[in-house]
């Protein structure tokens, strides 16, 4: 019976071996972890390699997904499909072991890791889903959701500020399922920490109400053992603090940098064999060793135990159970078509003349009661981003409810929202103002890759905001985000495109969505049916002359008004100009080339964008021959009126551009 030392020699001899025939990577964090995960995943974690997908498994994220040789190794081993092939082709095009851990690539990753401190903050999310998912659906005698969510990290993700963000408010949520294991190895690529690095870290997550255990062995798996033993007993979120020896088994590396993010070499390897007593080939591993590991029969077992529960908790409560399927499935209500639709009707009817921001409360208050699986909250502007809606319940006095008090914490918050997705059984909103998305960017990029959904509330969306001035107004922020691949961006120009933007963004599972909104009044815009029906195509015409069309002006949000307005005077100057709503820019690129070209004919020149932000993305639309009017420049402190005087968006600027424009046509 090979011993537990065994057991984690495998992963660093695989580690070693991947790294060294890649040539690139980081060694030394799954040699120094290698302990810690073999006690974790042999011993407490529930899962299933069969059914990497299984709801009630144990969640496990691997926040210094640079050590992503770990996370392969433990898969590989334990019975995931990811063949021996895939651990030797690490970090090469077209396999499943990337330089870092990605979602939808390898099977049994449960988030993509690599910026560090995000999966310390998608763990977060994982934990406050199953949570609130637990206490939406248990029933007594009925434990259907109940799980642990583990996650390893290290001194970087630490050093992060969104480490500070997430685990502070785990800390006030007494997220007690949440136990994360510290690889405190002392050691970053620029060399030992202690000369950046002197935090008192047990201290600070004492202050942020977690249960520590400090100065474990991370190289003793008793040690271990009792630790996590303890963390599961425990009503706060646990920090495991494992002290380990970066490189553990390199006899002239261990303990250094030089472990950290480069090949051991050839020789080193040879050494390191020895001193482990791991007397294997490459990428060899012994049968009994691979036995050992193998958790499938294990995982099985746990997933069938669950579903005979599950099957008691159907007869018992049987709509509870459907609704927890349906949920879980990610599928939408049967009856969500017509009551959105519904309300769409319902929000062209009242034409109100209202802020998009308040046209998204009443979208909130309108599908809120048909999504019971929508959780989401605001970074501590809710009253000003309108996100609590009717029948939101704050989760810090309702484990049970919808609602989620973020705090000063847009960073975190985005990331805490892409673990809740990525846990299941919700669709996660989150809001702040649109110039604090930059806080949230990297968390943002993170949802697009991963493609998973999260519906982003963007209020003040210009110099619209007017007196708080340029620090808080978006010039360039709405163009980045229409830039990042898979970010669906909406800035809808009244309440009836803020009803379509909502209802995309509910349906659209595969990618995060940005809903740009504004905090000044918005008149409702005139449409048939079937121009209702184009909204949700990205753009469309919503405005067309009487005669032969001369020009087109393009506008989205507060603009579209303005456009509105200039070809009114246009007309009456003798200019006949078309107006295009544009409220999402990638949802309009993904339309037919026929459809474009009935919007955009390719015959009219003489066009005109208009946006109060930066210019250089509507360039794609208007051509080289046309004219953008937009602010390539930050604002100023001054109320809303006079900026949008000062800088150019007046009907008569925008009537002089578009004269100009077909003057030259």
């Amino acid at each position: 019976m090979p011993s537990r030392t065994d057991l984690a020699n495998a992963i660093r001899a695989l580690s070693m071996d991947a790294v060294q025939q890649a040539n690139s990577g980081h060694p030394g964090a799954p040699m120094g972890m290698a302990d810690m995960a073999e006690v974790l995943w042999n011993d407490f974690r529930v899962h299933n390699p069969a059914n990497p997908h299984w709801i009630n498994r144990d969640r496990f994220v691997l926040s210094n997904g640079h050590a992503s040789m770990l996370q392969y190794s433990l898969l590989h081993l334990t019975g995931y499909d990811l063949g021996i092939d895939e651990l030797k082709n690490f970090r090469q095009l077209h396999s499943k072991t990337a330089g870092h851990p990605e979602y939808r690539e390898t099977p049994g990753v449960e988030t993509t890791t690599g910026p560090l401190g995000q999966g310390l903050a998608n763990a977060v999310g994982m934990a406050i889903a199953e949570r609130t998912l637990g206490a939406q659906f248990n029933r007594a005698g009925h434990n259907i959701i109940d799980h642990q969510t583990y996650v390893m990290l290290g001194d970087g993700c630490l050093m992060e500020g969104i480490s500070h963000e997430a685990c502070s408010l785990a800390g006030t949520l007494k997220l007690g399922k949440l136990i994360a294991m510290y690889d405190d190895n002392g050691i970053s690529i620029d060399g030992e920490v202690e000369g950046w690095f002197t935090d008192d870290t047990p201290k600070r997550f004492e202050s942020y109400g977690w249960h520590v255990i400090p100065g474990v062995d991370g190289h003793e798996p008793d040690a271990i053992t009792a630790a996590i033993t303890a963390a599961k007993k425990s009503d706060q979120p646990t920090l495991i603090c494992c002290k380990t020896t970066i490189g553990f088994g390199s006899p002239n590396k261990g303990g250094k940098e030089s472990s950290h993010g480069a090949p051991l070499g050839a020789d080193e390897i040879e050494l390191a064999r020895k001193q482990l007593g791991w007397n294997h080939a490459a990428f060899d591993v012994p049968a009994d060793i691979y036995a050992a590991w193998n958790a499938k029969d294990k995982g099985a077992a746990a997933e069938e135990k669950w579903n005979a529960q599950f099957e008691a908790y159907q007869a018992a409560h049987p709509e509870l159970a459907a609704e927890l399927s349906r949920r879980v499935a990610g599928e939408l209500p049967a009856d969500w078509q017509a009551k959105s639709q519904a309300f769409i009707d319902a929000t062209v009817a009242a034409g109100e003349n209202i802020a998009t921001r308040k046209a998204s409360l009443n979208a909130l208050n309108g599908y809120g009661p048909m999504l019971p699986e929508l959780l989401g909250g605001s970074a501590d502007l809710a009253g000003s981003n309108l996100t609590i809606w009717s029948d939101s319940k704050g989760i810090e006095t309702d484990p049970a409810g919808n609602y989620i008090y973020y705090g000063v914490r847009e960073f975190a918050m985005a990331a805490i929202t892409n673990g809740i997705a990525l846990h299941g059984g919700f669709k996660p909103y989150a809001a702040t103002f649109l110039m604090f998305s930059e806080y949230a960017r990297n968390a943002l990029r993170m949802a697009a890759l991963m493609q998973i959904q999260g519906i982003y509330v963007f209020t003040h969306d210009s110099i619209g905001l007017g007196e708080d001035g340029p620090t808080h107004q978006p010039v360039e922020q709405t163009a980045t985000l229409r830039m990042m691949p898979n970010m669906s961006t909406w800035r809808p120009c009244d309440s009836v495109e803020t009803a379509v933007a909502w209802k995309e963004a509910v349906e659209l599972t595969d990618r995060p969505v940005s809903l740009i909104l504004t905090r000044q009044g918005l008149k409702p815009q005139q449409r048939s049916a079937a121009q209702i029906g184009d909204i949700s195509k990205g753009g469309y015409v919503l405005h067309d002359p009487s005669g032969d069309v001369q020009a087109i002006l393009i506008a989205t949000g507060s603009e579209v008004a303005l456009a509105i307005d200039a070809a009114e005077k246009l007309a009456k100057d003798g200019i006949a100009a078309r107006v295009v709503s544009m409220p999402s820019t990638d949802r309009f690129d993904s339309q037919t080339a026929a459809y474009k070209e009935s919007v955009l004919p390719s015959a009219i020149t003489a066009r005109v964008a208009v946006e109060a932000g930066v210019t250089s993305g509507w360039y794609k639309y208007v051509g080289l021959n046309g004219a953008v009017l937009g602010l390539d420049r930050f604002g100023a402190s001054a109320p809303a009126d006079e900026l949008f005087k000062l800088f150019g968006f007046t009907v008569e600027n925008l009537v002089d551009v578009v004269k100009g424009i077909v003057a030259s046509a």
